[in-house]
């Protein structure tokens, strides 16, 4: 099986630490798990689209692989697996917090489409869009959370503490987007919905959830902040969630709410095929 990560962001937060590793664990019960690591943004590469990393990237490497995989796809990671899954042999996908339909981040698409007009140019220039940029777009997703959160920092004993440093280095760290990725993002998928109207395109054809041939599954978190859940692609096997975008895959019951239902769901797939 194979852990797709968003392109934002390292692939860390799935193999966080040796506690709250989703990877290591789903090694232990019956999977050779594999996770994506997207590499070194090259400002190169800038005309290197989110399909783009789909189509040249992404299938060549799970081509390889000696069987179709299982897929499980985070954040971005999911949208992205979503359309393998309707281009090539695959034994079943998983997403989690994947957005779809992007017209269901509603008023914040306003804040974000300002936001790409600022910074969207400086971007061009330099080829690549720079994690301050993202950080600036979840920002203003929810400002009082993000306040709220460093507020909370000063009850914290030491463990939580550290653990709350942990993810805030992940989730300020990170590769940049090539331009290309950025621009679909924001225009493509934020602004336009091609997605959820069904109109994206990787490889010259249409995907989206009505074309799958395998088996899917998608977790939704009713309180995620990042991937609101209006945003989901509306699979028939949807089991909802109580912990927000990273609590889901990291928190304290992270384990009973998402790895033990995915794990249950991955096995029976398994059986099946």
């Amino acid at each position: 099986m194979v852990f797709v990560p968003s392109l934002i962001n390292s692939p860390v937060v799935l193999d966080l630490t040796a506690e709250t590793s989703i990877v290591r664990w789903i090694s232990t019960q019956g999977f050779h798990a594999w996770l994506v690591d997207w590499g070194v943004t090259d400002p190169a590469d800038r005309e290197l689209d989110i399909a783009a990393h789909v189509e040249r990237i992404l299938e060549p490497l799970l081509a390889r692989l000696p069987a179709p995989p299982l897929l499980v796809g985070y954040c971005l990671g999911g949208t992205m697996t979503m359309a393998v899954a309707c281009r090539m042999k695959i034994a079943g996908l998983a997403t989690i917090a994947a957005p779809w339909h992007f017209s269901g981040y509603g008023s914040a698409a306003a804040d974000i489409a300002e936001l790409w007009a600022t910074a969207g140019p400086g971007c061009r220039q330099l080829g690549l869009v720079p994690m301050e940029v993202l950080q600036s777009g979840f920002w203003r997703i929810d400002p009082q959370r993000t306040i709220a959160k460093f507020e909370a920092l000063a009850a914290m004993d030491e463990a939580s503490a550290a653990r709350f440093v942990a993810l805030e280095d992940w989730a300020n760290g990170g590769e940049p987007l090539t331009y290309a990725a950025g621009a679909e993002l924001f225009d493509g998928m934020i602004a336009q919905d091609l997605p959820g109207q069904d109109r994206w395109s990787v490889g010259g054809s249409i995907v989206g959830p009505g074309r799958l041939d395998c088996p899917a599954m998608e977790f939704v978190s009713l309180s995620d902040r990042i991937v609101p859940a209006a945003t989901a692609a509306g699979l028939a096997s949807r089991r909802d969630l109580g912990a927000g975008h990273v609590g889901m895959i990291v928190g304290s019951g992270a384990r009973a709410q998402l790895w033990d239902p995915l794990r249950d769901w991955l096995r029976a797939v398994a059986v099946g095929r």
